[in-house]
């Protein structure tokens, strides 16, 4: 066997969005050979077992279960050592892996993509990172309000599922048929805002045929980062006062930038009445009352959430700066004498939406 022989298609969506489903059926319709890596955070592996339970032909695919973690950071040395195991094999002709519905796609591909470069002999590539949408749930939650009976799903599940679409090179868009031929152009146009690249294929409990899936043009990292709305926002969009960048979409975008500080509860509020023509926002923020945290703040559609992550650098103690600095000189090019690298970063992704009005209300929030 040759090397960089055997492709490796990613399966990503959320709970529920059929991918089980979709392996189902991929099994089913091949004599292929098809190796299958199934990862599952919790200890007992659900999807796994429904899979054993699709009949004789899985007796032809050989089928790894990776739980109690995520292939893109707990289990990424146990997933690449089972995948250099599986190419072995100079029978399987290509290496699914149904990741979990938490997972970040763009994790599994940057860790995939840094193992093919560190490893040039291995015999793996990524073919495809496919993004099962659930285009119901999409519509219901993401495009219109859910009516007062249902009950509110936390906002970042919603961003999850946005993650998951920005970052693919395909999307595999599930039960069409809970929805109108308009709904779901509708769906498609509403996706299309967000991943502007990615090609769609319609389906019905999750009925792709195979081909459709491998015969395509290698999986490639740049590109598909490049194809995110938000990402384009950032590459193309000027830092600065001019009029917000318009794409062949109609959809506009611009970039938020200042070193001060959000008052928390007066962004809290901004984000309780968050204009309904913004589609997608995305980015770095932090507040008065936490000089420490970095918080990422992510909407979609009518959800939104506001996660703390690492530290900013300028926050760490002095014994441990100083070094830092001295080694990598370079982090201190856009340092701030008073907010160090501290700083609010936000790409705004809307249509019709008049940018002055935006940014006033977000510099009124800002603290002096």
């Amino acid at each position: 066997m040759s090397k960089r022989e055997v492709p490796i298609v990613v399966i990503t969506g959320y709970l529920g969005s059929g991918k089980t489903t979709l392996m189902q059926n991929i099994l089913k319709q091949e004599e292929r050979k098809i190796a299958l890596i199934v990862n599952d955070m919790g200890s007992i592996n659900i999807d796994a077992s429904i899979l054993n339970k699709t009949g004789n032909q899985v007796t032809q695919v050989e089928m790894v279960e990776m739980q109690n973690g995520c292939i893109c950071c707990t289990l990424r040395d146990e997933f690449m050592t089972e995948i250099e195991r599986l190419s072995e094999d100079g029978s399987i002709e290509a290496i699914f892996v149904e990741a979990s519905g938490i997972s970040e796609p763009s994790s599994i591909a940057g860790a995939f993509v840094n193992y093919e470069e560190m490893t040039p002999e291995t015999r793996v590539y990524l073919k495809s990172v496919v993004s099962v949408v659930d285009v119901d749930r999409i519509y219901r939650e993401f495009l219109h309000e859910l009516s007062e009976e249902e009950d509110y799903e936390d906002g970042d599940v919603i961003n999850l599922i946005m993650d998951q679409i920005e970052f693919c090179n395909l999307m595999i868009l599930n039960k069409t048929d809970l929805l109108s031929g308009e709904q779901l152009e509708e769906v498609k146009t509403g996706l299309r805002n967000i991943q502007q690249k990615a090609e769609m294929i319609p389906c019905v409990n999750g009925e792709v045929d195979l081909d459709l899936i491998l015969n395509r043009e290698d999986f490639d990292f740049d590109e598909v980062e490049a194809a995110s709305a938000v990402q384009q926002a950032l590459n193309n969009c000027e830092h600065d006062d001019k009029e917000a960048c318009v794409d062949e979409y109609g959809i506009s975008s611009f970039v938020f930038e200042e070193k001060r500080p959000f008052n928390r509860r007066s962004f809290n509020s901004f984000v309780e009445d968050y204009p309904e023509v913004l589609i997608r926002s995305k980015g770095y923020i932090w507040f008065s009352d936490d000089w420490k945290h970095i918080q990422l703040f992510e909407q979609a559609g009518r959800n939104a959430s506001i996660t703390e992550l690492s530290e900013w650098i300028s926050a760490w103690p002095k014994e441990q700066l100083d070094p830092v600095i001295s080694d990598f000189p370079d982090i201190t090019d856009d340092w701030d004498e008073t907010y160090g690298d501290r700083c609010n970063q936000v790409v705004f992704i809307g249509k019709g939406y008049e940018k002055a009005e935006i940014v006033d209300c977000l510099y009124e929030c800002i603290e002096d």
